[in-house]
């Protein structure tokens, strides 16, 4: 084997979780755990070994099989974890692509976990509000990653297909994703003040009145899913969306906090022994993630969807976190569109907005990849 060209074959789970632990920048999504919560998938395990023997990468591969037929979608969630400065896009992807071609995929999916632009929360805002944008790519970004845009054109070269990007969300993990920014662009950590500064005046000021108020915030454990779930339920109701059973919640808990106590938080903003507020926060390495939350309709003026924001900031902080993830946002600033509302509510409170890498796709059997293709575009327009 060449010094520069790598192998892939297979590794246990405990080789993965171990390489893990060397780079803080991976993914929850990555950790074996997650694979416990995804149940209805089958994990595989990776590693990328260079010719002398060195592990140089791992992958958590999720297997997803076609209806009937012995064929699966090999998806890898924010992978596959490798140092993407030192390691060459096909180096990679080609000795990936052999291995499924062994194994009856169909569909290769994945996602690098490579951030290519970021804008700041406070450009965003002024953006929405201003008008005259249609997309947040038309805004000059923050920062840019030039090592991104060279593994996406190394892909693209390769064949991989980045999968379309519309204002809207789709299948798996959103491009646009927005974030807490918990390091200065210098790379000084900041305090809660620091953070604090860059929500908009209104959301700050709201933020502290919530901290400081009658409120009390709690966390939870394993027996107050329940409590969650009452709360998610009605969020759910009220806001027109068909929420998970509580035992997916029950199941994420403990499959997470069974990797290391601490990786799933459960938060509750409680006022007179009444539930207001709750929400899930994940933490793993330099990363933490506000993944679900809930609220009543009662006592808004208590603001306690913000008072466990700033318990999460916090908690994120002591941590280490270099951000707090508040999930995905549309590409959109268009004032008329259905989402807009979300990026704006977003960023008020001082989320920047990062575009990754996206979820790329390499089909090894394309009729199956093509029957597949039409079957998520039909449901998505359900």
């Amino acid at each position: 084997m060449p010094a520069n060209q790598l192998s892939v074959r297979q590794i246990t789970p405990a080789e993965h979780r171990d390489h893990l632990a060397t780079r803080p920048e991976a993914s929850f999504l990555q950790l074996p755990a997650w694979a416990g919560v995804k149940s209805e998938w089958r994990a595989e395990y990776l590693g990328w070994f260079d010719a002398s023997g060195a592990l140089r990468g791992t992958a958590q591969v999720l297997h997803r099989p076609a209806p009937v037929l012995r064929w699966t979608l090999a998806y890898l969630p924010e992978g596959p974890v490798v140092d993407w400065e030192a390691e060459d896009a096909h180096a990679v992807v080609e000795p990936l692509l052999e291995h499924f071609r062994r194994n009856r995929v169909f569909l290769v999916r994945m996602g690098p976990p490579l951030t290519a632009r970021r804008w700041s929360g406070a450009a965003v805002r002024k953006a929405l509000s201003a008008g005259g944008h249609s997309l947040i790519t038309e805004l000059e970004p923050e920062a840019v990653d030039d090592r991104a845009a060279l593994v996406a054109a190394q892909l693209r070269t390769a064949g991989w297909r980045k999968q379309d990007v519309g204002e809207d969300f789709a299948a798996g993990q959103p491009e646009f994703q927005a974030r807490i920014p918990l390091v200065a662009a210098d790379g000084t950590r900041l305090d809660i003040d620091g953070v604090l500064a860059g929500m908009n005046q209104n959301a700050r000021r709201e933020t502290r009145k919530a901290a400081s108020g009658p409120l009390e915030v709690q966390v939870g454990g394993a027996g107050d899913i329940g409590r969650f779930h009452e709360l998610y339920r009605e969020t759910a109701e009220r806001d027109g969306f068909t929420g998970r059973p509580a035992a997916y919640f029950s199941t994420m808990f403990r499959e997470l906090n069974a990797h290391a106590p601490g990786t799933c938080t459960l938060y509750f903003a409680v006022h007179g022994g009444r539930d207001l507020a709750a929400a899930i926060r994940v933490h793993t390495g330099r990363g933490a993630w506000y993944v679900y939350g809930a609220s009543s309709a009662a006592e808004r003026k208590l603001f306690a969807p913000k008072a466990l924001i700033h318990r999460m900031v916090a908690d994120s902080l002591g941590e280490g976190c270099d951000y707090l993830d508040h999930g995905g946002v549309s590409a959109t600033l268009s004032k008329d569109h259905h989402l807009a509302g979300l990026t704006l509510f977003k960023a008020t409170l001082g989320c920047d907005v990062v575009q990754t890498l996206g979820e790329w796709d390499y089909p090894l059997n394309r009729p199956l990849a093509a029957g597949f293709d039409f079957y998520m575009k039909k449901r998505a327009k359900r």
